[in-house]
This record gives structure tokens, C-alpha cells and sequence, in this order.
């Protein structure tokens, strides 16, 4: 009797995953991710790492929570406990029904399933791993871990977007073709970035919520500068060279001449920051020869917490000149990876009109330079002599070490004689002058590593590298230019968060190495094409799924979090902080000297003098906490959330020489407080 004939599973179902070992992962996930969520629930440290603490109160309220009586923990009843776990269980159970069906009926879902089902196990896993963790005893490991949550969660989100981001390119059943960056897709990312970034900054420049100091003070140097006052703004007397080597932002003075204002410098800075996509995709392309992959690095760029800092810092400083410095090092490694000796040399040079913190980065430049030259002078993309490259990197090396020694030592004192460089303060730890923090450095690695192995600095690292998905950790060559610079910001006691703006250098040399990286990818067949844009929708996903926690954008929950401080209503709705201010703008005319709070003092930048009002005490005051002598005008801010003074009484000078100062508004409900010295001033 013949045998009965084999039926050949089809090619789209092999390889397909058992429905029982769907279902299994998906019941195992749903155990351990209940386990890790009820732990973030019931610590507000954690649960405010996705939420507000006015959001978790409401959470916690509508769980059903009961507060325990030491007050830093949260309770979550059973029955709030039932509800996450049977909103997980049936989550659960429809992935599970949906892929057995898709097991006869669609493979992709199928598949999708399947990797649902393990990045819901990977999410699970932090429970168990802080367990073990805490039985360890080692505090580093536990603080390290319990700071992990957001960050745990958007690397399991971003794994996820990618399987079925493949799985839908697969099934489209579409060669991956190689070709040109898609310039049309380019110029369309680098659009929505500038309309979203500018019209934030736009609108918080409308409601007053922009500080004057570190922010809008730069657009005070230009109109002094245009003005005959000099390189400077009068938060202090001297010139600003002697707070930085930094003078980027006067190249704007064409434009400002045509339009004075400080939405000039924001939409700027913006457009700056999203041209930074260009070079990103042009490096990116060179080594991949894939207009896609590109495309999706240029995103990846563009989603980048550590780069929208720039543009918008957590404390809603708006504009730097370090937001023009990312651009130009981007452009200057492209020069670089193209063989370009004076293109390099021209961008270096640029490089350093931004901040005397880019000679930390030309130094270990060239020290790469130099290694490559001997070692692996292809790399260069250049048949000039290795020996020109290799005199150019230890040239570079030298520069860097001198440039630095001479802005620090010699030209920043020189303009501000008698005082010690002003960051200097922010290594206390390390010694009070430059050279006994490079002592220090030195000669106690025991004070270096107990400041560089902690749980903020890890976090920082990851910060930095994770929303890449750590494939610029595959060309660590070109990542480690910027481990000396980030040494110097883990030593920092105020830089070791990437949502300020110290780290600007570190987001080109990140986005460098990513190009590499992702070149390492490449290859001539199907299966290393797949490998490459797998790795290409993991490093745009991964930007993407960590701003959903961190980014202050439309693409982050705080800006949707009522309860947040970051909350679109509070910052870009509509206030009558700008109706309250054109009530009392036209009592001060334009040649008083106006002393004011900190977020109406860019009002005042235009006026013969804008000085500072505020607790810091200024050398045009003396050093004492009293306006400058000149002064005929007083404003105070009293409705930003930082205003610690709400009445006339509470101002000094109106409440101890009210002989000296007239009150011109309304001391009941308004919203500034204008006063007006009753004897003029000398000029």
C-alpha cells in the first residue's frame, strides 16, 4: 500500500512558534510584569518616574492606595491589585486568541506575538533582578536598579516596535533596496522639528516663562554689542569673555539687524539643532550605502532627548550658543570621514567660537586621528599620507592641551581680573582653583573613582546611550573621543543630567559612532540587509520609546501630564501673563535703568541698563542684595511659580526707603509690581 503522501508546511509558516509556547510566554509575562508594576505602584520614587506626583496621588486615589503611616510608602489594596492584574490577564488572553488565530491565518501576527510575549517577560524580569540585587547588599547595584523603571520599560516598548516593524516590511514581501538619502523625507523631519520646537519656544517667550539669565542674556549681548556697550549683559560688570571663550552667536548679528529681537535667536537655534539630521544622514549613509537606514538615523537624531536639551533644558532655558556647536561638529567629522583635511581644520575652528569645552574633544580627536593613520588609515576615506594625518592628530593632541590651558589661566582672567574662573566652583570636591582639580585628578584616583562610580553617573551614561539602543557602543574607537569630556561632566556637580546643556559635544560624537555602528551591519546579502535595518528601526525606536518618559516635547508624557510641571496648558496655553505685562510695559520708557526679576528681565534687555534683581549678589551692586545706584525702576514678577515676593511690603527697598520710591500699580492682585525712584539718577 503506497504511503500517504507528506503535505509540505508552507515556507511563510516555518519557523513559526508553537501555540502553547505563545500562550506560555504570554501567562509568564503576565506574572512578572504584575509583579514589577505593583512594586512601581507602591513606591512613589518609582511610580514617579512615568507620572507626576500629582498624577500617582490620583492613580494611587482611583487604585484604591492606603497611605501608610510613615507617609513614604503606598499600600495598594487587593482590590487595586486584582484590577492591574486582571487588566493584564486580559491583555493577555487577547494576544493569546489572537495568535492562535494567526497561527492558520497570519504569520506575522503570529510572530509579533511571540516577541510581544518575551519583551512582556523582559519587562517582568526587574522584579526579580531587584530581588536578587537586593539580596547582594550592594548599595550601588540597588540604587542603580531602583532608577531603572523608565528606562527598563522603553527598552522592552522599543524592542517591541521593532519586531513588528520588520515583521510588516516583511511581509510586504519589498526588496530592501540601497539607495540615495530620500532628501524630500529629510527636509520633512527637519521641518515638523523646527515648527514644533520653535513654536514652544516662541509661546514661552509670550507668557514669560524665559529666564533672562544663561538664556535670553545672549540676545542682551548682541543689541549691546550693536549698541556701543560692549561684549556683555549686565547681570555683571566686564566683558562675557571673561565667563567663556564664546562668541558663536554674534555671527547672528546680520540677521538681528533686520529683526532685534530674541525670537530671532530661538527660531535660530531650533533650526540650527534640526539641521544636525543632514550630516547625521550623509555619515550614515556612507557607511551603509542605505537611503532608509539614513532616514531612520536622522530621526533617531531628532527624537534624541540629550539633543532637544539643547533647545529646551529642563529648567526652560531656551537658547544657547552651544546649540549652533552640534551642527558644526557634526559637519567637521563629515569633513573627516571624507578624507577632508581643511574642511576638518575650517569646522575645528568654528568649533571653538562655541565654548573652550570643545578643546576637551579636539585633543582626543586628534589622539584617534593619529591611532588610525598608523593603524587603519582607510578609515580616514582619504589616500593622503598617513604621515600628513599622523602629524595632524598629534598636533591636535598639543592644540587642545594649550588652547585650554590659555583660556582658563590667561584670557578668561584677563577679563575678569583678580577672580578665579567661575566654574571652577562646580568641582568643590576636586580643589578651588584648575590646578588643584587637575591635581587632584592625578595624584587621588580614590576621590576621582568615588565620584565617577555612582549611580548618577551610570544613569547619565545611559541616558546618553540607550535612546541610540547602544549601537554607537559598536565603533568604540570613535565613542570613547567623548569619554574624557564625559569624565569632566561626571566630575561636574551640576552636568550630570542630559537634559541641561553641558554635554552638546558628546551628541556628535554619539551620533558619529552611530553611523559607524551601524555601517558594521552592512553586508552584500539578504540576510545582513535584514540584520542592518533591524538595527536601524531599534535605534529610532528606542530614541522614540525613551522620550516618551523623559522629553519635555509632544512626544513625552510630562507634556501631556496635567499634573506635570512641563504640562502644555501651564507652559504654551494661553496666560494673562503677557495681557499683565503690556499693562505696565509703557511706564518704563526705554532710556531707565530697570532692575527686575528674573523671567521679566528679557523685557528690559533694549533699555539704557537691565539689571538683575534677585538674591545673587552682583559686582554693579557692590556685592551687597541691593539694586545698583543708578537704577530708577523696580519690577517684580509676582506670579511666576518662583516669585517669593507677592506684595510692596515684601520689596526691600519700598518697605525700608519708601521715601526714595513711588508705587505706579496696583498693589491688590497685580500681577507685576512697578516702582519708581522719586529723585533721578546721575547718568
Amino acid at each position: 500500500m503506497p504511503a500517504a503522501p507528506v503535505t509540505a508546511r508552507p515556507a511563510s509558516s516555518a519557523n513559526l512558534p508553537h501555540l502553547w509556547s505563545i500562550l506560555g510566554v504570554m501567562v509568564l509575562g503576565y506574572i512578572l510584569s504584575t509583579a514589577s508594576v505593583q512594586s512601581w505602584l507602591m513606591s512613589p520614587a518609582l511610580a514617579t518616574g512615568f507620572v507626576s506626583p500629582p498624577t500617582y496621588e490620583s492613580l494611587c486615589g482611583w487604585l484604591g492606595a492606603n497611605r501608610l503611616p510613615d507617609g513614604d510608602q503606598q499600600n495598594v489594596t487587593w482590590t487595586a491589585a486584582s484590577m492591574v492584574v486582571l487588566s493584564f490577564m486580559a491583555a493577555s488572553w487577547l494576544m493569546g486568541v489572537g495568535a492562535a488565530y494567526s497561527l492558520r491565518r497570519d504569520t506575522m501576527v503570529a510572530r509579533w506575538t511571540w516577541v510581544c510575549g518575551l519583551c512582556w517577560c523582559a519587562l517582568g524580569a526587574w522584579e526579580p533582578v531587584r530581588i536578587v540585587v537586593a539580596l547582594t547588599g550592594v548599595p550601588l547595584l540597588g540604587a542603580m536598579i531602583e532608577s531603572m523603571p523608565p528606562l527598563w520599560t522603553a527598552m522592552c516598548l522599543a524592542a517591541g516596535m521593532t519586531a513588528w516593524g520588520q515583521m510588516a516590511a516583511s511581509s510586504s514581501q519589498k526588496k530592501l533596496e540601497l539607495a540615495a538619502v530620500p532628501s524630500r523625507a529629510l527636509w520633512m523631519l527637519v521641518t515638523v522639528y523646527c515648527v514644533i520646537f520653535i513654536t514652544m519656544n516662541w509661546r514661552l517667550w509670550f507668557n514669560l516663562f524665559i529666564p533672562h539669565g544663561d538664556s535670553a542674556m545672549y540676545e542682551e549681548h548682541l543689541w549691546n554689542v550693536l549698541h556701543g556697550k560692549g561684549f556683555r549683559s549686565y547681570l555683571d560688570q566686564g566683558l562675557f569673555f571673561g565667563e567663556h571663550i564664546q562668541f558663536v552667536h554674534l555671527g547672528l548679528i546680520p540677521l538681528y539687524v533686520l529683526w532685534p529681537s530674541h525670537l530671532l535667536l530661538e527660531a535660530c537655534a531650533s533650526i540650527a539643532l534640526a539641521l544636525g539630521a543632514f550630516p547625521v544622514a550623509w555619515m550614515t549613509h556612507r557607511h551603509t550605502q542605505s537611503g532608509r537606514v539614513a532616514i531612520c538615523a536622522a530621526a533617531a537624531y531628532l527624537l534624541y532627548v540629550p539633543l532637544q536639551a539643547l533647545d529646551i533644558e529642563i529648567d526652560l532655558k531656551t537658547f544657547r550658543p552651544e546649540a549652533f556647536g552640534i551642527p558644526l561638529l557634526l559637519l567637521t567629522l563629515d569633513q573627516l570621514d571624507r578624507g577632508r583635511l581643511w574642511g576638518l581644520l575650517l569646522g575645528l575652528v568654528a568649533c571653538l567660537t562655541v565654548k573652550e569645552d570643545y578643546a576637551i574633544v579636539i585633543g582626543p580627536l586628534g589622539l584617534w586621528i593619529l591611532a588610525s593613520s598608523w593603524k587603519q588609515p582607510q578609515v580616514l576615506g582619504t589616500s593622503t599620507s598617513r604621515w600628513r594625518w599622523a602629524i595632524l592628530g598629534g598636533g591636535l593632541m598639543v592644540f587642545s592641551v594649550v588652547y585650554l590651558w590659555l583660556a582658563t589661566r590667561m584670557l578668561i582672567p584677563w577679563f575678569r581680573p583678580g577672580e578665579e574662573i567661575h566654574f571652577a566652583r562646580y568641582f568643590s570636591r576636586m580643589g578651588d582653583s584648575p590646578e588643584a582639580i587637575v591635581k587632584t585628578i592625578l595624584f587621588r584616583p580614590d576621590i576621582v573613582a568615588r565620584e565617577l562610580i555612582t549611580p548618577q553617573t551610570v544613569l547619565y551614561a545611559l541616558l546618553m546611550l540607550l535612546p541610540v539602543g547602544g549601537i554607537a557602543l559598536r565603533s568604540p574607537g570613535r565613542l570613547c573621543v567623548g569619554l574624557p569630556l564625559f569624565g569632566v561632566l561626571c566630575l561636574n556637580e551640576l552636568a550630570r543630567d542630559p537634559r541641561h546643556h553641558f554635554h552638546a559635544p558628546l551628541v556628535a560624537i554619539v551620533f558619529w559612532a552611530v553611523a559607524t555602528g551601524l555601517g558594521k551591519y552592512a553586508g552584500q546579502t539578504e540576510q545582513t540587509e535584514k540584520r542592518l535595518h533591524r538595527a536601524a528601526h531599534w535605534l529610532w525606536t528606542c530614541s522614540l520609546a525613551t522620550g516618551l518618559f523623559t522629553s519635555l516635547s509632544p512626544f513625552g508624557l510630562p507634556f501631556w501630564d496635567s499634573g506635570s510641571t512641563w504640562h502644555w496648558a501651564k507652559l504654551y496655553g494661553p496666560t494673562d501673563r503677557g495681557t499683565e505685562f503690556a499693562k505696565i510695559a509703557p511706564l518704563i520708557p526705554i532710556a531707565a535703568r530697570v532692575a527686575s526679576t528674573d523671567f521679566v528681565h528679557p523685557r528690559f534687555t533694549h533699555h539704557a541698563r537691565s539689571y538683575d534683581y534677585s538674591q545673587y549678589v552682583r559686582k554693579v551692586s557692590g556685592y551687597e542684595l541691593r539694586v545698583p545706584d543708578d537704577t530708577d525702576f523696580i519690577v517684580i514678577d509676582t506670579t511666576h511659580r518662583y516669585s517669593t515676593r507677592k506684595t510692596p511690603s515684601d520689596i526691600p527697598e519700598f518697605r525700608e526707603t519708601p521715601q526714595d520710591w513711588e508705587l505706579l500699580t496696583d498693589p491688590s492682585g497685580s500681577a507685576f509690581i512697578v516702582l519708581k525712584r522719586k529723585r533721578p539718577t546721575n547718568p
